[in-house]
């Protein structure tokens, strides 16, 4: 029996297919308006990735904001399935950093990748993945581009809205003051912004190193230096970070297959 993992996000619905040998398949898609679409959807394009006609006989696991769908077995808490995910990619993490497209989360983990403590924001978008998104439109660039002009900030505008609405009016306030502020500095002040809310987070629990860094905006290279600027030390990014809470589910699917064999 094949052990499947589903996160079902805002943005991007995700599935792997994990075999008996540590081996595994994923899949990653832009997500659809109902959650039980995006998941048929993923889980057909994981499938054909991996040669299989259909998942009958396969235990999965579901988890994200679209988690319970008709597909499952078994749904489990984002922050379960990121732990397992991290802690099967970089064993020595003991600390996880989540930037989602909707929120972030903060975990502290063991060395048999179980949830210590954590800490969450999904009340207001600024530090997400949405909020980064919609900076990158009122800067009129794409985000891989606001990314790499971050390296040439001279200085830090200062964005210290805490919500996101807020943040928006200062970086509107930056872009058309005479003469601007320089589009480098807004991007550098912008990721300040979002670093602090991570910050405040880590600290409420604790900083513990090795810190992964997972999510899609783990992907945005200007963000994560600035993070490990604050930090004053360096995080681990997997390959693929958005797979992660995917993998976790597929990890538990497994587990569920081993208790069943037991």
């Amino acid at each position: 029996m094949k052990a499947i993992g589903l996160d079902i996000g805002t943005l991007t619905a995700k599935a792997v297919i994990l075999g008996s040998d540590g081996a595994f398949v994923y899949s990653l898609i832009p997500s659809a308006d109902e959650a039980e679409a995006s998941a048929q959807s993923v889980m057909s394009e994981v499938l054909k990735k991996a040669g299989m006609e259909s998942p009958n006989g396969a235990f999965i696991v579901s988890t994200g904001a679209g988690a319970k769908v008709s597909l499952s077995q078994q749904q489990k808490a984002i922050t379960t399935c990121l732990a397992r995910g991290v802690s099967f990619l970089l064993p020595s993490a003991r600390m996880v950093i989540d930037m989602g497209a909707e929120s972030s989360t903060v975990l502290k983990i063991n060395d048999r990748g179980r949830v210590v403590d954590w800490a969450g924001q999904d009340k207001c978008a600024a530090g997400t993945g949405i909020f980064l998104q919609q900076m990158a439109k009122l800067m009129q660039m794409p985000i891989q581009e606001m990314s790499e002009l971050a390296f040439q900030a001279k200085g830090k505008a200062d964005i210290s809205g805490t919500c996101a609405v807020f943040a928006e009016s200062e970086v509107i306030s930056h872009v058309h003051r005479v003469p601007p502020t320089p589009k480098p500095d807004i991007v550098a002040g912008i990721y300040s912004s979002v670093v602090s809310r991570i910050m405040a987070m880590c600290k409420r629990i604790g900083i513990q190193k090795d810190v992964a860094v997972v999510g899609g905006v783990a992907l945005n290279h200007g963000l994560v230096v600035a993070l490990e600027k604050e930090l004053r030390f360096p995080v681990l990014v997997p390959e693929n970070p958005q797979m992660v809470a995917a993998l976790g589910a597929a990890i538990l699917a497994r587990e569920n297959l081993e208790k069943v064999v037991k």
